[in-house]
């Protein structure tokens, strides 16, 4: 029984001793990772930027095939929020502050740990260098937790590289997977739509798609209107060398309908038309080599394009199917001229008026005539 109580007593004030050696440790931590990531800037920056793009790359949600991920509607841009729930614990995190193609500031709560997250994108030699820093302070458990686990440098850190690596590799299969069809002659069916007309700069239109889109359907759910297939933008006018574009971002309807006045969502109705069509496979990135294809086939077939508009995009299969870059299929439409078919006017002939045929008066003799009588 004596030797029992020592042991008690030893282990006792051993865990004393380690309660007091963990409590009396530096909460305060930074950690802080950088790779050179074999993408464009702008693209890193949206991939990141959008929460529902993590499952791809970050380790510890790669690593927890039971974990349970909840995202709300809004997941880009300052606002959105994801949490999860996994075999290690429990977190969520919010975005505070983006500034477009530069850098991300986001907060995280980790099993009772606050933490600030700041990403930045900077253009090097060989791509983009992505450094992704972790600044906080440690709560008692996480305390325990990483005194067992070699540090919280350690633990973090080793994350941060192994979900580098995955970004780096799903963005260079993902962005760079893509395929472009000249499809040929199409016709382009017609449809009722609701829109919101702006003019924007050509390389933020993707990003005001993100902002404008969900409205307008919004705007139709709220007042039970029947959509009628997937978004699609109108280019009014494309001007690729000053990088500006006036276009609709419409939502097809059923029915058509009237709005109120004053708002800044409005009816329309696309006429069917004949067009030139081509399919884009693949990330929105590289819709230039698309519209290019486009435009030589054009040319080298010396089609004739309407001057109404410049082009249309239909959104297939989006973001909003899936989330898999490689997979989004975009169809573009360049209107036809019509062709101008020559009216056959009929000219009655000409009908000549015949003269009455005169019965000559036969001349009768004396005899003749006295026999009349």
């Amino acid at each position: 029984m004596r030797i029992l109580k020592y042991l008690f007593l030893l282990l006792l004030l051993s865990f004393v001793a380690l309660s007091i050696f963990v409590a009396t440790q530096k909460g305060d931590f930074i950690v802080e990772r950088s790779q050179i990531i074999n993408s464009p800037k702008s693209t890193i920056y949206s991939f990141v930027n959008d929460y529902r793009n993590w499952e791809d790359f970050s380790s510890w949600i790669i690593e927890d095939p039971e974990m349970q991920i909840t995202y709300p509607k809004k997941t880009i841009g300052p606002g959105a929020t994801f949490s999860w729930q996994g075999k290690d614990g429990t977190g969520d995190m919010l975005t505070v502050f983006v500034k477009e193609n530069d850098s991300i500031s986001q907060k995280m709560n980790y099993n009772g740990t606050s933490s600030s997250i700041f990403w930045s994108f900077k253009d090097t030699i060989g791509g983009t260098k992505v450094t992704w820093k972790t600044t906080g302070k440690m709560s008692f458990t996480m305390k325990v937790y990483t005194t067992f686990k070699g540090g919280i440098n350690k633990i973090i850190g080793k994350t941060y590289e192994k979900s580098l690596a995955n970004l780096d590799k799903t963005l260079d299969f993902e962005i760079n997977t893509f395929a472009v069809k000249v499809n040929g002659l199409a016709k382009k069916l017609g449809t009722f739509y609701l829109r919101q007309t702006i003019t924007s700069e050509i390389s933020k239109v993707i990003k005001n798609a993100q902002i404008v889109f969900p409205k307008i359907i919004a705007f139709c759910d709220k007042n039970s209107i029947e959509l009628n297939g997937k978004p699609f933008i109108i280019y009014h006018t494309y001007d690729s060398v000053n990088g500006l574009t006036k276009l609709s971002f419409c939502v097809p309807i059923k029915n058509q309908i009237l709005t109120s006045s004053g708002s800044d969502i409005l009816t329309g109705k696309l006429e069917a038309f004949d067009a030139v069509k081509t399919t884009l496979t693949g990330h929105y990135s590289h819709k230039k080599e698309a519209l290019d294809k486009t435009l030589k086939y054009i040319n080298d077939n010396k089609i004739e394009i309407s001057p109404v508009f410049s082009h249309i995009e239909n959104f297939t299969i989006s973001r909003t199917e899936i989330k898999n870059p490689s997979k989004w299929v975009t169809e573009i439409y360049y209107p036809l001229k019509p062709k101008v078919t020559p009216v056959t006017t009929f000219t009655p002939a000409i009908i000549k008026k015949q003269e009455a045929v005169k019965t000559p008066t036969p001349v009768l003799n004396k005899e003749e005539e006295q026999s009349e009588f």
